[in-house]
């Protein structure tokens, strides 16, 4: 029998590929909105693994899905469906527009799905010429080469040779550029509802009205990737229900299975006949254990109290980072919907969000951040009171360290 070396950070050098730089800490347990590391530290969890973990960590509803299908059913190829992929499928076209739903493991999977959608609909029904996609810059759709391609940072898709053509890159929120780009080669517009890598930029109501109007004007898909926004996180349960504009196609992944990875695209029934059999495809797509798992988050993540939840959660954050502010005249502006904000850095800390990141997770508290000024918040959905107090605590020590 092999003794067992102890894990430790400096084996991640040493045997994974250096594309992340992970922080030296190790977690080894997690529960609500706390994570402990190796040596029983223990931490509050703002960052909610980017978004993903809306019920905290280790909810017992999860648990409980996951303990009773690992049981029962592991894995199907599709040549044969299964039961919790179509009671998920039911319950997610019962919380949105869509009919159809098609399943993949991840955001990017589920974006590609969208776009093919999108290209694929614009040949059979207007001929091969009509496949522009327009995106917006500082946009994030996914790390595929599509998906990176449309996403709107160059820095995440230069060097890799030949990029997938007639993508277009606008400004977010510029209405004029908009209206004198598209035309009716555009096959797709593809955009968040809510930016959230790009440094948590909001939509005004002007803008995704006339998106919705120009797409429709000029027979162009509306895609909404709802990645980072869906499953609650806004307060709506998906971010388009609060805007009062409906997408074509929406993806959905991160939240959706609370840290179990799946991922959705849906879309409705007179798009989804052109992906007939064969077209496209995913091996792990419709997982019995992923699928049990979504379903048990959805089923309390779409409960009006949860979403009630968000926004007083939201509160708790705005109002205590404000207090911070006063403090530590360190934001410009708290922006962003629901649990998905961000502390946009003022003139004199430009460039800084990192090293809050940094301090703060020294103070025993997990933050993000979007781009180099923005400090970025997706807790869990359900997270106590006490939990964001003392987590807001923690983060006064981390700003008062930096602000010396």
């Amino acid at each position: 029998m092999t003794v067992e070396s102890k894990v430790e950070r400096g084996l991640f050098d040493e045997v994974m590929v250096p594309c992340y730089n992970p922080m030296e800490m190790v977690p080894v347990k997690g529960e609500g909105a706390r994570v402990w590391d190796q040596q029983g530290k223990e931490y509050i969890d703002f960052a909610g693994g980017i978004a993903v973990s809306c019920l905290g960590h280790c909810h017992p509803a999860m648990v409980n899905a996951l303990t009773e299908q690992g049981q029962k059913l592991w894995h199907l190829s599709n040549v044969m469906t299964n039961e919790p992929a179509l009671r998920l499928a039911k319950k997610l076209t019962q919380v949105s527009f869509a009919d159809k739903v098609f399943y993949a493991n991840s955001g990017a999977e589920a974006n590609e799905a969208a776009l093919k959608l999108a290209r694929r609909y614009a040949a059979d029904k207007f001929g091969p010429e009509k496949s522009e996609i327009i995106a917006f810059k500082q946009g994030f759709h996914g790390r595929t080469f599509f998906t990176v391609t449309v996403g709107g940072q160059a820095a995440y898709s230069d060097g890799f040779g030949p990029k997938p053509g007639d993508v277009t890159h606008l400004p977010y929120n510029d209405i004029e550029t908009l209206r004198a780009h598209i035309s009716d080669r555009t096959c797709a517009i593809m955009m968040e509802p809510l930016q959230g890598e790009g440094g948590i930029i909001a939509p005004t109501d002007e803008f995704v009205q006339t998106v919705r109007e120009l797409c429709d004007k000029h027979n162009a898909l509306l895609i909404f990737d709802e990645v980072q926004t869906g499953n609650g996180r806004t307060g709506h349960f998906y971010a388009y229900q609060g805007l009062g504009v409906t997408p074509d196609i929406l993806s959905t992944a991160k939240s959706l299975g609370g840290g179990f990875p799946i991922g959705a695209m849906l879309t409705t029934a007179e798009l989804a006949e052109h992906l007939k059999i064969g077209t496209h495809g995913s091996t792990y797509g419709g997982n019995p254990l992923a699928c049990a798992v979504a379903e048990a988050v959805v089923d309390i993540v779409s409960d009006p109290e949860t979403l009630k939840g968000v926004a007083e959660r939201e509160t708790w954050f705005r109002e205590g980072l404000n207090k911070l502010n006063e403090k530590y005249q360190m934001f410009a502006e708290v922006r962003g919907k629901g649990l998905l904000l961000g502390a946009a850095l003022n003139d004199e800390w430009q460039g800084r969000a990192r090293d809050v990141l940094v301090a703060a997770g020294k103070e025993g508290l997990m933050v993000l951040v979007a781009g180099t000024n923005v400090v970025r918040f997706t807790p869990s959905l359900v997270i106590t009171k006490q939990e964001v107090e003392e987590g807001l605590s923690r983060l006064d020590k981390a700003l008062a360290t930096l602000s010396k």
